[in-house]
């Protein structure tokens, strides 16, 4: 009877210490088949065969809420090049990071953010629609988010900048933040024309990105704004648009999102030499264009 007893013992030891070992493993970061590996070699191939940069769409990872830190940690362990968020404005002052202008569809708040103070917001969850593990994830401010991602660049040899939707802010605020965290020279600014011409004034060396739905309008926007890249509507886009831009010393981005987020139009965006994709679904992204053929 003893004898069983410590032949099962030494059997349930050896179990153990071979799932252990496995699972230290896979999370080890650079062990080959870890998710960290995976990334580097989809990186790795993107460079050599599709030179395209990555944003993700207010930071979406697919496995956690938007425009959260949770999601933002996500998007950075995939190595974007960039991502997006939303900046708003408080009842108070405070800059915080919502797409919507209402809180309805992702937290566990209603009506308008603008009549709200940050602490009321501080309040709720943005895990709306997610499951109980992101019932404590909260709104997030423009410091909270600055902070994550500039920690993460400071010890990471691959750097992600901030693709920043000025939603409704005022341009001062927005790039003290951002120069404080070391996040403004490299960010892009997206807005309205009369948004992104107030935030010039503040900070002439920004980098501003107008949207483009017609080539007929950048003549004037090149005049009024000089911007470092246009963000296209990618249903115009072509080859002969991109190039004539690339032409001007100006990059191209384009949303691919909804019935646009696809391998097949991934694929159309490498053909025509566009700058970064904004996508929903950053690892199917990789997969499709670190491929040699296309």
């Amino acid at each position: 009877m003893n004898r069983q007893r410590i032949q099962i013992g030494v059997i349930s030891f050896l179990v153990w210490s071979l799932v252990v070992t496995t699972f230290v493993k896979a999370q080890s970061p650079g062990k080959a088949g870890s998710p960290t590996d995976s990334i580097s070699k989809y990186k790795a191939m993107l460079a050599t065969h599709n030179p395209i940069g990555v944003s993700a769409h207010r930071g979406n990872s697919q496995l956690a809420p938007e425009n959260t830190l949770a999601t933002y940690l996500e998007a950075l362990r995939m190595q974007v090049d960039f991502i997006e968020i939303d900046v708003r404005t408080t009842q108070d002052g405070q800059l915080v990071i919502l797409h919507d202008g209402t809180l309805n569809r992702t937290t566990t708040g209603t009506g308008p953010i603008n009549t709200q103070t940050l602490s009321a917001l501080k309040t709720l969850s943005a895990g709306k629609g997610f499951d109980g593990r992101f019932q404590t994830e909260q709104i997030p401010t423009l410091e909270e988010v600055c902070q994550l991602v500039s920690r993460w660049n400071a010890s990471h040899p691959t750097q992600t900048n901030l693709y920043v939707d000025c939603k409704a802010v005022a341009p001062q605020p927005l790039i003290e933040l951002l120069q404080t965290h070391g996040l403004l020279k490299n960010a892009v600014f997206y807005g309205s024309d009369d948004a992104l011409l107030a935030l010039k004034q503040v900070a002439p060396t920004a980098r501003l990105m107008p949207s483009l739905k017609k080539a007929e309008d950048m003549a004037e926007k090149i005049n009024k704004l000089n911007p470092y890249a246009f963000d296209l509507n990618w249903q115009v886009v072509n080859e002969a648009l991109v190039q004539q831009i690339h032409q001007r010393g100006i990059k191209a981005f384009s949303d691919l999102l909804g019935p646009f987020d696809s391998a097949e139009q991934y694929q159309k965006a490498a053909r025509f030499h566009l700058d970064v994709i904004q996508t929903d679904y950053v690892i199917k992204v990789y997969r499709t264009l670190s491929e040699k053929e296309q």
